[in-house]
Parts: structure tokens; sequence; C-alpha cells
């Protein structure tokens, strides 16, 4: 039998499931918005879930981990917000539900993805917009990384030729 201080609460499943629900009224409600403004989904491609995939990835590691939406996460976690390394509160409820969600560039990308697909169906203009900016910075991202891999390399292979 663990010592008193070795139990751990057990994770808070109503929050979680707050969080469940409230994931699927939002998407529910942008469905029944876009039926309301006669918008219907266009058929997507290949192309648009390249375009998506890569907004999200953006907008998630945005969340979970810059700077500059610290104050996003700062209610919701331990330290300091503003360092990217931060783990949730262990409150064992909705603040640490939240801060499971907002920590996690994979939990925060499902509701990004949603959130994006939402805004595209019901204000069409807007949606295109967020995406591509969104999608440009993620690949701008995976450049920047390709770019410093390079030249790191090549400096590299020229310290070692000298």
């Amino acid at each position: 039998m663990p010592a008193a201080d070795e139990v751990r609460e057990s994770p808070p499943y109503p929050a979680y499931a707050a969080i469940a629900a409230t994931f699927a009224g939002g998407l529910s409600a942008a469905a029944l918005l876009a039926r309301l403004l006669g918008r219907e989904p266009r058929e997507e491609n290949v192309f648009d879930l390249v375009l998506i995939s890569a907004a999200t990835f953006k907008a998630a590691r945005t969340i979970s981990r810059d700077e500059v939406t610290s104050f996003i996460r700062a209610p919701f976690v331990e330290g300091q917000a503003h360092e990217g390394g931060e783990s949730p509160k262990e409150t064992g409820d909705l603040h640490q539900a939240i801060g499971e969600l907002v920590t996690c560039s994979r939990c925060i990308g499902t509701w990004v993805a949603a959130g994006l697909a939402a805004v595209q169906i019901t204000a069409p203009r807007m949606g295109r917009l967020l995406t591509w900016t969104l999608a440009a910075a993620g690949v701008n991202d995976f450049l920047q990384a390709a770019f410093a891999a390079l030249t790191a390399k090549s400096n590299e292979l020229e310290r070692l030729s000298s």
C-alpha cells in the first residue's frame, strides 16, 4: 500500500467530460450556424488537407509553446508560463484539464483544426485568410529550421576542412 504522500488524485474526469461536451457543442453550433447561413461545405481535396494541417500545426504550436500566447496558459500551469516548458497545475479540476489541453500541441491541435474548419464554412473569406496565413507561417517554421540546420552543417564542414 502506498504511503499517504504517494497517493495521487485521480484525473479530473468530470472536467474532461465538460471539455469534450464543449468541443462537441461547438462543432454542433458551427454546423447549425452554417445551415442557417446557407453555407454548405465545399468538396475538400488533398491540397486542402495539407493546407489545414500546416495551419493547425502552426496555431497549435503557437498556443501550446510560444511566449506570445503565454497569457493563455498562465492561469492553468505551474511555474512561469512565459518560458514554454510549463506543466499543468495538478488541482484535480477544470483548471488542470484546461492546463493539460493548452500545454499539449496535439490536444489543442484538435480544437484548432475544428475551429479552422468551422470558420472556413461559416465565414469562408476569413477562414481562407486565417488558414493560409497560419499555413504559410507553419511552412516558414520548417524553412527556418532547415536553413539553420544547413548553415550549421556547412559551418561544421568548413571547420573540418580547414
